[in-house]
């Protein structure tokens, strides 16, 4: 697999680098400018900075304010605590691997950070699949809402989505099961040391890729072109005094923004990761890596959009600067 890189760019290719220099195993290595890699560590360590920041601002304004433990809610809490993840435990090792271009961690800790990307990365979509049914049930069928959508109801959901998701990074990651049929080719021609790649067979692709992606985000769509026909048809209503119907219709825009954000990002990265293994494996690295981060963003981005769709979220977000939330009561703030 051969990688063109211009020289009059940011790569320096004087010599072909190695990451362990005295292994005949080492991975090639790819040298940035000092500015470059300077520029790079401040871009992503900020990147990783903000997500955490947001998401966690995210975690305690529905778990403080008592106005807000809803099933939405708690849908809206545990997406933010998967990107919350992603900005605290993915993208520092991620940013390391990208600018140093060597994985110096060790092959256990190379699989512990897949295994973690890819729980994440479906943990993501399993929640908002789950939201877009939540959505579904309050729009198309209010009067079975509150009757199906228990708190109960909405705690086994997610109980199953992390369960599900998390037996799918690490069972496909620690069992090897992303390259069934190609593990000689892998160990002979791609395996070395200081590398840390989510190798695939085209099995393993496109299973995966359908698993975590393709089909949950099918499903959404359609779940949501349902909800747009049905609010096209109480349009009147939601217009009219009926505050309940104009919230929900809010929160339904919101969330299907939400998950047009999230597919925006990881489009890119999914149509490579599920093409690549029947085009010869010929996708540049740099360009998986660079869509890796795309992706990633995908949490940095959640709570931007909270805070400019959300009223509750901007209200609590001042409360919480204002240090307000430690006043005894102030978990029965109204924030709306």
């Amino acid at each position: 697999m051969e990688v063109r890189i211009n020289i009059s760019q940011i790569e320096i290719w004087e010599n072909p680098f190695l990451c362990y220099e005295f292994s005949n195993r080492s991975c090639q290595k790819i040298v940035y400018s000092l500015e470059m890699r300077i520029f790079l560590y401040i871009l992503f360590s900020v990147s990783a900075v903000v997500t955490v920041i947001g998401n966690l601002l995210v975690i305690i304004t529905v778990v403080h304010f008592k106005q807000l433990h809803t099933p939405t809610n708690y849908l809206i809490l545990s997406l933010a605590v998967a990107d919350l993840l992603v900005g605290g435990v993915v993208m520092p090792p991620s940013m390391l691997r990208s600018i140093e271009t060597c994985w110096y961690l060790g092959d256990l800790f190379c699989k512990i950070h897949s295994s973690l990307d890819v729980t994440l990365s479906t943990a993501s979509i399993l929640n908002l699949c789950i939201i877009s049914l939540e959505r579904y049930y309050a729009i198309c069928h209010p009067f079975q809402y509150h009757s199906k959508m228990t708190s109960l109801a909405t705690l086994v959901m997610i109980i199953i989505c992390w369960t599900v998701s998390a037996a799918l990074g690490f069972g496909m990651i620690f069992m090897e099961l992303n390259i069934i049929g190609v593990e000689d080719f892998y160990y002979e021609n791609i395996k070395c040391d200081g590398g840390c790649t989510l190798f695939q067979s085209k099995a393993g692709a496109t299973v995966f890729s359908l698993i975590c992606f393709y089909v949950p985000a099918f499903v959404m769509l359609c779940v949501y072109i349902k909800i747009l026909h049905t609010a096209q048809r109480q349009v009147q209503a939601i217009q009219s005094m009926n505050s309940e119907l104009r919230k929900e219709g809010k929160a339904t825009q919101t969330l299907a923004i939400i998950m047009g954000v999230f597919l925006t990002f990881w489009i890119p990265f999914f149509l490579c990761n599920i093409i690549d293994p029947f085009i010869g494996y010929s996708v540049p690295p740099l360009l998986f890596d660079l869509f890796y981060w795309v992706g990633y963003y995908n949490s940095t981005c959640n709570p931007i959009v909270y805070a400019f769709f959300y009223s509750w979220f901007r209200h609590a977000f001042r409360v919480i600067l204002s240090k307000s939330i430690f006043q005894t009561n102030s978990s029965r703030t109204v924030l709306m």
